[in-house]
């Protein structure tokens, strides 16, 4: 992918930054692969003739004859650069991709004699820098329109021919990244992520929840964030901007991000947008809430964009604000999940295009997530188990979403549904295994008489081969589940779940009849996913069974005593009725 940095003025100061180690010894082998005269210009770290200094001038010199006024910024930068997961390309492979981006350009077509000077320089395995003086050999500047869209073009030709991840092409919707400085900068302070990161969340979050303008931006004060509303003349607000506190730049300024830089559906109009067709909700009890958003969730399913392409634009961007509020106020054993479906999912509720609003799923959609943030007091006190159904028509509703994408061929919208979807599913065992786990009743432990003298042999953690715990618990499955990748991860799950104390057998029985498994794609990925929630459920019953002491055990106070001293005599507990033979209370 072809990304063009800033223009410059300072040709021998970016080669010497390519051609040095980097600003943490990240570039390794620095050397030219391609340039505008190949093979007649040399390369400074090949050659003994030929310096960063004499290249920079020979780049620089058609810039001081040119005919007319010289350009304020005259070094042109480009960089191209694979995915991870992409093959690495020869020399002569990013030489051709080099030539070919300087094409596109307009900088250097093929057959100009008198085209601007280039020179391709790579330092890491996945890409290359390309840096151009933009003044023509003939004397004049070069005309340079459309450059980034056609080298984005080009890309997607040599994504087809190498065998690469094929990206789409640019529809403005793709995530805005934090730079390398917001980076560099979230390091040295300490912070887990960058600020522009953290206000992109928050902002959203807002924003899903806000019913008014008025209630966004006291929504955002509310968490802590600076805002600075940009007023017309007339007193109307026509936009914002926000900083994190204590985010401050090298003059001790607050740095303030405008929404539309954290995402373009971030900005003014876009956030109003949300409100613009007013909903009415009722109110219902916190333990009622999943079940009247699962009922809408699911009654919007095949609604969505039933009424062509704007409307489904407008209904997968209620969809995304839904996801994000329920990762809000969802039970905490999968939250983390579920945030992280929220960030996947982000790029799959921005369609190119305009949106219609009055649609019948975006209706129900808005509902839901109203009545999820109307609850967030509960958002602590979750109920997993209440939560599953909720759960199962959201992974129905990103399903249909991702078929939507696909039917409109928009492969990045799609591919950001596939991977939420995963998530989701993955939340929907986990809670699966923890109400399993809240149901479960031990079967009673078989009795074994033992001969008169015969010494009783102790159990060992571990010591019961899993394969045959398989045959025990799920015969059907248990042939795929053992020539299935994620064995390895279940077989570890069973064997924490004998350490423990419990059957595994009766266990896994136990957490494989709470749901069908025959629509599932890996059987022993969904068991581990449900092991684990099973485990979580059981570690918190545990802690709060050691942790929270029932009244009867401090004397019916509910408070937690001291150490008692030897010999003491416990409380003496009252019979029931006992306390209204009491005489009365003593005033004081």
């Amino acid at each position: 992918m072809p990304k063009k940095a800033r223009d410059g003025t300072d040709t021998k100061g970016l080669l010497d930054y390519l051609y040095g180690p980097g600003k943490r010894d990240e570039h390794t082998n620095p050397h030219m692969v391609a340039s505008w005269d190949d093979p007649f210009v040399e390369d400074p770290a090949r050659s003994p003739d030929m310096t960063i200094s004499d290249l920079a001038l020979i780049l620089d010199a058609p810039v001081y004859a040119l005919l007319g006024k010289q350009p304020a910024k005259h070094v042109y930068h480009v960089a191209v650069r694979n995915a991870p997961e992409d093959r690495l390309l020869t020399d002569e492979e990013w030489a051709r991709v080099a030539r070919e981006m300087m094409h596109a350009s307009g900088i250097a077509k093929h057959g100009d004699d008198q085209a601007c000077r280039w020179v391709a320089i790579r330092h890491a395995d996945d890409h290359i820098h390309i840096v151009a003086t933009q003044a023509r050999q003939d004397g004049r500047q070069p005309r340079l329109r459309q450059d980034i869209p056609n080298m984005h073009a080009t890309a997607r030709n040599f994504e087809v021919e190498f065998g690469l991840r094929r990206l789409k092409h640019g529809d403005k919707t793709a995530r805005k990244w934090a730079k390398t400085g917001e980076q560099e900068k979230a390091t040295r302070r300490g912070l887990s992520e960058p600020v522009r990161e953290t206000l992109q969340r928050t902002v959203r979050q807002a924003a899903a929840a806000a019913t008014s303008e008025d209630d966004f931006f006291a929504r955002l004060t509310a968490v802590g964030v600076r805002v600075n509303k940009r007023m017309a003349p007339d007193g109307n607000i026509t936009g914002y901007s926000v900083a994190m506190p204590g985010d401050r730049d090298g003059g001790q300024r607050a740095v303030f991000f405008p929404g539309a830089r954290l995402a373009s559906d971030l900005s003014l109009p876009r956030v109003r947008e949300r409100w613009t067709t007013p909903i009415s909700v009722p109110t219902v009890a916190p333990a009622e809430m999943w079940q009247e958003a699962e009922r809408r969730v699911r009654a919007a399913a095949d609604q969505l964009g039933a009424g062509g392409l704007r409307q489904g634009a407008g209904d997968v961007a209620a969809l995304g604000d839904l996801i994000v509020i329920a990762a809000v106020v969802s039970p905490r054993m999968v939250r983390d999940r579920l945030k992280d479906a929220a960030y996947e999912f982000e790029r799959a509720s921005r369609v190119p295009g305009d949106r219609a609003l009055e649609g019948q799923a975006r209706s129900l959609y808005r509902e839901s997530t109203q009545l999820l943030s109307q609850s967030v007091a509960a958002a602590g006190r979750s109920d997993t188990v209440a939560a599953l159904g909720f759960l199962l028509a959201l992974v129905t509703a990103i399903e249909a979403s991702r078929k939507w994408h696909q039917a409109q061929e928009h492969r990045a919208q799609a591919e950001a549904s596939g991977r939420a979807g995963r998530l989701l599913r993955e939340a929907v065992e986990v809670t699966a295994g923890a109400s399993a786990a809240r149901e479960y009743r031990p079967r009673p432990k078989r009795v074994t008489t033992r001969a008169p003298g015969a010494r009783r042999t102790p159990a060992v953690s571990g010591e019961r081969p899993m394969a045959g715990v398989l045959q025990e618990a799920v015969p059907v499955h248990a042939r795929a589940i053992l020539a299935d990748p994620a064995w390895p991860a279940l077989r570890t799950r069973l064997a924490a779940v004998e350490k423990a104390g419990e059957d595994p057998v009766d266990v896994l029985a136990t957490v494989a009849a709470k749901r069908e498994l025959t629509s599932a794609d890996s059987v022993a990925e969904v068991l581990t996913w449900r092991l684990d929630g099973w485990s979580r459920q059981r570690g918190a019953s545990t802690t709060a069974t050691g942790k929270s002491p029932s009244p009867t055990s401090t004397g019916g106070t509910g408070r937690t005593s001291g150490p008692r001293k030897t010999g003491a005599p416990g409380p003496t507990r009252r019979p029931p009725g006992d306390e209204q033979r009491k005489g009365p209370r003593r005033a004081r």
